[in-house]
Formats: C-alpha cells, sequence, structure tokens
C-alpha cells in the first residue's frame, strides 16, 4: 500500500475516519534522521497492507503536529479508532516499527 500525504484537509478522512490502523511520520525534508527513517517507513507500508501508513511535513503541517505534541522529529504515532495508541521518536528499525504496530 502507498504511503498517504496527510494535510489538515484529508485528516479526518484519512487518519481519524480510517478503519484500520493508522502510523503518522512527523517528518520535515531538512531533517538528517528523517531521510534515514523514510525509506524503513515506505517498507513497512509495503509489507503491511492491513495498516494505512501517513506522512504528515512539520513544516507544511504545523497545527497538526502541535495537535499530537510533535517537539522533535522523527515522531511515529500509532492511532486505532481515532486515539492515539502508540508513539515514539527518533529513527526505529522495520522490527521495532512493526512492534509498535502490534505485528
Amino acid at each position: 500500500m502507498s504511503v498517504v500525504t496527510i494535510t489538515k484537509q484529508n485528516f479526518q478522512q484519512e487518519v481519524l475516519n480510517s478503519d484500520k490502523k493508522v502510523l503518522i511520520d512527523f517528518w520535515a525534508s531538512w531533517c538528517g534522521p528523517c531521510r534515514m527513517l523514510s525509506p524503513i517507513v515506505d517498507a513497512v507500508a509495503e509489507e503491511t497492507p492491513s495498516v494505512k501508513v501517513c506522512k504528515v511535513n512539520v513544516d507544511d503541517e504545523q497545527e497538526l503536529a502541535m495537535q499530537f505534541g510533535v517537539q522533535s522529529i522523527p515522531t511515529l504515532v500509532v492511532m486505532e479508532n481515532g486515539a492515539v495508541v502508540n508513539k515514539t521518536v527518533g529513527v526505529q528499525p522495520k522490527e521495532s516499527i512493526k512492534r509498535l504496530l502490534g505485528i
């Protein structure tokens, strides 16, 4: 499954109304660790069709970053049924991300 770019406009539809568990990657283009994590997140998206994988550019969507209390990036947030169920900060190996997702 491909990664969905999240904005204020599609957040409700793509994240809150999702019938799947959602992994959100909060990132920025200038962030070195974010660039390291990006291909790992993309691989998780390809390997786990049961999870919707999304990315939020914190420079473009500061309001969403504030809503989730993102102070450092990369931050990964797992949501299920519209609620945050897990959160981690920093580069993570794929196995850790899958554990975060409960798979």
